[in-house]
């Protein structure tokens, strides 16, 4: 297996170390280098001892060198769209962090011109290849569960100073931050939602305000679904939640990393039994089934499984969610 070839564009996302850390590591990836357009944060990871020992690129090296084939686009939210557009622009594959921005249009644009290039957009929610939300996803598709008319989840954080002033920004705050990895699980579960009610609260006393306390309700034809999200919780890692009830059966997982889960049918399925069980779950670190499908899929060994149009929807719902029309 030849690896494939990489680089890492902008750094400022919370999410960035960790997918440095797989790309740096996995034999299917070699990375050519990171390349970071705003001087502040260049400044600051260059004297980060977790970002020592990598070459350093300009844009130019970055999006011009035609042997690199995918691009990690790691940068905070206002820079994802315009750093996602250079490159596609530049006819490369990428792993965009979450959530893709809050202009809807420009996302829908970008979506298109990857789809003309035959470019693959892996978008960043952590939960795509979690063990629990598989089963989740199979117990669902499978009909273990029925007729699903209820799915609630909830994944808080504790305040802390920086991030509360950069998600002061965001519309929506911690529900733009942390909520759209659950509203993504949702809409992949249910689809698009007929209407969507967000409660946007700033509850914390801190000196900076920001939507720090949130729910959105989301209605479907047959269903509805309640997300939390909070910024105000300690502890609240052990406690982050996701259940799907229906007619025939409901699955909890809590915490959701590691998983773990509950699940119970009215009958057999799927080679569980009748009643209430506890599932146990393999512990695999973050990001690295992503990258891995992400390399298979470039490589043409599997066909990518999510769709222009989901990401669409997802986005969507995630800024009705924040009260954000996208426009």
């Amino acid at each position: 297996m030849t690896p494939i070839r990489c680089a890492v564009l902008g750094t400022g996302h919370s999410h960035a170390l960790g997918k440095l850390s797989v790309l740096r590591d996995s034999p299917e990836w070699e990375l050519v280098g990171v390349c970071e357009p705003d001087a502040a944060w260049r400044e600051r990871r260059r004297s980060d001892a977790a970002w020592q020992g990598l070459r350093w690129l300009d844009e130019v090296d970055a999006l011009g060198d035609p042997s690199i084939r995918m691009i990690a686009v790691e940068s905070e939210v206002p820079q994802l769209l315009p750093l996602g557009e250079k490159a596609i622009a530049a006819g490369k594959h990428i792993h965009l962090d979450k959530p893709a921005g809050t202009d809807l249009p420009r996302w829908r644009a970008l979506l298109a011109n990857a789809e003309r290039q035959d470019l693959i957009i892996q978008m960043g929610y952590m939960f795509r290849y979690n063990p629990g939300f598989n089963l989740v996803r199979q117990a669902v598709r499978e009909g273990w569960l029925g007729d699903v008319h209820y799915v609630r989840g909830g994944i808080n954080s504790a305040s802390d100073p920086a991030n509360r002033e950069r998600l002061s920004h965001y519309p929506g705050g911690i529900m733009l931050e942390l909520g759209c990895h659950l509203l993504d699980m949702v809409t992949l579960i249910l689809g698009r939602p007929e209407n969507v009610t967000p409660f946007l609260r700033a509850d914390g006393q801190f000196d900076v305000a920001m939507q720090d306390n949130t729910v959105a309700v989301l209605e479907f034809a047959q269903a509805v679904g309640i997300i939390e999200s909070s910024f105000l919780e300690q502890g609240s890692q052990d406690r982050r939640h996701f259940a799907v009830c229906g007619s025939e059966g409901s699955i909890v997982l809590t915490p959701l990393e590691p998983p773990a889960g509950r699940l119970f049918l009215n009958e057999p399925r799927g080679g569980y039994q009748a009643g209430w069980q506890d599932v146990p779950f393999e512990n695999i670190p973050r990001y690295e089934r992503d990258l891995a499908e992400l390399a298979a899929c470039i490589r043409g060994e599997k066909a990518f499984l999510y769709t222009k149009e989901h990401d669409y929807i997802t986005q969507e719902t995630v800024l009705r969610a924040c009260g954000h029309t996208g426009d």
